[in-house]
């Protein structure tokens, strides 16, 4: 008993925590369900209590109208003649009878009665002016939104609104004359916005949709106010008009503030683009394309700085402009370098020397790329001079770029070192030596004058006959071959790269080899700079010879080999420019638009060839544009970031009823740099805008993870991003088309325009250089290639003639 004792006291001790618990689960269930119906009583108490207002509301406007309908005919009564009673004995003679009038007991009562007469007058003229003009919502929504537009913008249309809105108080007192024309065109906009909702809002968005509302009230106590001109509305219909029109106000320069700074940054990017066309081209006078592009381009800037002012004010947009094309100048400013790039040994150019000439760039090149050592895979930093030609005559600001290289420095030197190790550890170790102290000293003889002092020193000190010689006796000493390397160097670098210089000589280690991999790779950046020097002398004259050096080396690389891969590049764009001619002709005769010429076949062929998103194929680039594999893989991952950051905007955008021609640049710059594997960090880009609601945010959720499903497998599935993709490629296509330079001007003036409303307004700029680049592609493609495309184009079209 004792030991069941405490047993019996758990289980009692238990049932009650049990008991208690439940009795909370009880009492929470009955306060959440006594909540509900607090909330339900509570919503059903507020809507009887709205319902009876509106009853009383409705009473109370009835009761007016009936004492305002008495108090008129009461006037009425009192203003005509009573008839006489007539007597109840017939009278001798007849009296005659005087009509009684109604005169005012004083002046007072006389200029009330005066002054009420004169306002009922001016209502009715007011009233009567309005109605006349036929400004019914049936009657705007049968004329087209032009039509309407004129109509409403006639000077007799403003006079009577503004009339009628001071009659009904609804005017602003304070602002004049252009605040009562201003009041007139809000007032009139209710007509554009229930008559024409599609020309006028550019989507359905929640203040859209509330605009529309506002609208239809301010109508419904509109109407019943002028439809009698001849009865003096009600106060309660006055203050109920009142009240609707405020809101109207209040709703239309809500939506109008949102949707100016919608258009102001569109017409600002487009003025920007057209300044950028002008700096590109202002300088061109031998071919006359400035003189070409400036009328065009004036013109179209003065439309939109006209705009502009209309919208923002002159002060105001005059400092948005500026702004906007210091930015953009500021962006796209030539990167100096951050100290002095210039070398030390280089020669002075010649004011003289006018004759076009390729050696200071064949002489760095070759100066790097011979050697057992420099023609290792990974060691030379210098292009070809057929890519540096070819770069130099898309870019003419073209600078050989070692970031990549020098990211990769200690790969590089480490291979380098293995390199050398294994040719030391061989049976040629001693040969090796001499070529390497060959390969060293033809780099550094070309980094110097020939006849200068330097060019001596290096030559005695470094000649190839006495470090023979040195190797065969034993007496080459690696020690005397540093020091002088270390107070040789900083006398041929350029100061940019004294730290390197610097860095070398202090790395002191025991390993010759190590030491031997970092001498060779800072030479090889004297080199890049000795070159880029050169590029910078001689730039103007290289680019003159780029076309016939390209000719030359193409025809070396394919003399008399077929060109199988431009063939079929061609074929492929002729037949879909024919797919496209067929569907846009309408009939059996083509229009001049729609005629298939070889410049348009080209230009469909690069857009299909650059505007894809998967990666290029080792078949899909003709022979023709091989050294531009690198450029047309680059842009190809730059279009799939672009539309799958384009289409998880745009769906953010719809879900969160926002206006697709918003720009969220930070945003998409945050996802830029994002890989596709981490969808959520694009959830949290879009959140650090706009805070998303938990359903916003789910639906959000699966449609990114679909669309960088897309990404990471580089197709295009997602139909957003269908529909981007061929946005982007129309748009590159219809400006890389245009053939005049008017056409071009107006193709850029509305790009920002075009791409904003289709989505990609974040990526305007973005869009409009690749646009350039691949221009200036296509211009030195066909003027270097332009007879071997002739070539292409007879064979393809005797195949097609033959039927083969």
């Amino acid at each position: 008993m004792a030991k069941a004792a405490p047993r019996i006291s758990a289980t009692r001790e238990e049932r009650a925590l049990a008991a208690q618990r439940a009795r909370e689960r009880f009492l929470a269930q009955v306060a959440a369900n006594c909540a509900e119906e607090v909330k339900r009583a509570k919503r059903v108490a507020e809507d009887t209590k709205e319902k009876k207002a509106a009853e009383h509301l409705k009473l109370r406007e009835g009761m007016e109208e009936r004492l305002a309908e008495a108090e008129r005919r009461r006037s009425v009564l009192q203003q005509n003649q009573r008839r006489p009673r007539t007597a109840t004995l017939p009278s001798v003679e007849e009296k005659k009878i005087v009509p009684a009038i109604w005169k005012p007991k004083n002046e007072s009562d006389a200029a009330k009665i005066i002054q009420r007469a004169w306002r009922n007058r001016k209502r009715r003229l007011a009233v009567s002016e309005f109605l006349a003009i036929g400004l019914t919502l049936e009657h705007i929504q049968s004329l087209s939104f032009e039509a309407v537009g004129k109509l409403l913008s006639q000077d007799n249309v403003l006079d009577s609104t503004s009339k009628l809105l001071r009659l009904y108080g609804l005017d602003d007192e304070d602002a004049g004359d252009n605040g009562e024309r201003a009041a007139a065109r809000t007032f009139l906009s209710a007509f554009l916005v229930l008559g024409h909702p599609g020309e006028v809002l550019s989507n359905e968005g929640e203040q859209e949709k509330d605009l529309i509302e506002k609208a239809k009230n301010l109508f419904l106590s509109f109407d019943p106010v002028i439809t009698n001109a001849f009865l003096s509305p009600s106060a309660t219909r006055l203050r109920s008009l009142s009240e609707a029109h405020t809101s109207f106000q209040t709703a239309f320069a809500a939506w109008k503030d949102r949707d100016s700074s919608v258009l102001l940054g569109t017409m600002l990017a487009q003025f920007v683009e057209l300044d950028a066309i002008w700096q590109t081209v202002k300088n061109d006078k031998d071919g006359h394309v400035a003189e070409d592009y400036r009328e065009g381009i004036q013109y179209n800037q003065t439309l939109l700085l006209v705009r502009l002012k209309r919208l923002a004010g002159a002060d105001r947009a005059m400092e948005m402009i500026k702004e906007a094309i210091r930015k953009n100048r500021r962006i796209n400013a030539k990167k100096k370098p951050l100290g002095d790039a210039r070398p030390r040994a280089a020669s002075q150019p010649s004011a003289g020397n006018n004759a076009p000439s390729l050696t200071p760039i064949e002489a760095s090149v070759s100066g790097t790329t011979t050697g057992m050592l420099a023609g290792h895979k990974a060691a030379p930093l210098l292009p070809d001079n057929r890519t540096i030609m070819h770069e130099l005559a898309i870019n003419k600001e073209y600078r050989i770029d070692i970031r990549p290289k020098t990211e990769l420095r200690e790969d590089i030197i480490r291979e380098v070192s293995e390199t050398m190790r294994q040719g030391f550890e061989s049976d040629f170790g001693d040969i090796f030596v001499v070529a390497m102290a060959e390969t060293i000293r033809e780099k550094l003889l070309s980094l110097v004058v020939p006849g200068k002092s330097l060019h001596t020193l290096i030559m005695e000190s470094l000649d190839t006959t006495m470090i023979t010689n040195q190797v065969k006796m034993g007496a080459f000493s690696y020690q005397q071959f540093f020091s002088f390397m270390n107070s040789l160097l900083p006398k041929i670098c350029a100061p940019v790269r004294d730290a390197d210089v610097k860095a070398l000589a202090e790395g002191q280690t025991d390993d010759p080899i190590e030491r031997l991999a970092k001498l060779n790779y800072v030479i090889n950046l004297l080199s890049v700079d000795h070159a880029n020097f050169s590029l910078q002398m001689n730039a103007p004259l290289l680019i003159q010879e780029a076309a016939n050096y390209e000719q030359k080396c193409f025809s070396s690389a394919f003399d008399g080999e077929p060109l199988v891969r431009t063939s079929q590049w061609w074929i492929r764009a002729k037949q879909r420019t024919e797919e496209d001619v067929a569907r846009r002709s309408s009939g059996s005769v083509p229009a001049l638009s729609n005629r298939i010429t070889a410049d348009r076949i080209y230009i469909q062929g690069l857009v299909d060839l650059a505007i894809e998103v998967a990666e290029v194929q080792e078949t899909e680039v003709p022979e023709t544009l091989e050294l531009d594999r690198k450029r047309i893989s680059r842009i190809r991952a730059d279009i799939l970031r672009m539309v799958v950051i384009s289409a998880i905007q745009l769906t953010a955008k719809n879900l969160m009823r926002r206006d697709v021609r918003s720009q969220w640049k930070e945003q998409a710059q945050r996802m830029w740099d994002l890989p596709f594997e981490e969808h959520q960090a694009y959830i949290l880009a879009v959140e650090s805008r706009y805070a998303l609601p938990p359903t916003t945010k789910t639906q959000l959720t699966g449609t990114v993870e679909r669309i960088l499903l897309d990404g990471r497998n580089r197709q295009v599935r997602h139909p957003v991003v269908k529909v981007l993709l061929q946005k982007i490629k129309t748009h590159v296509y219809t400006r890389l088309s245009a053939s005049s330079a008017d056409e071009r001007v107006k193709a850029a003036s509305t790009a920002s325009q075009v791409l904003s409303s289709g989505g990609l307004p974040e990526f305007v700029v973005q869009i409009g250089a690749l646009v350039d680049e691949l221009q200036k592609v296509a211009d030195v493609d066909r003027q270097a290639h332009g007879k071997w495309y002739d070539v292409v184009i007879e064979a393809v079209n005797r195949d097609e003639a033959t039927g083969i």
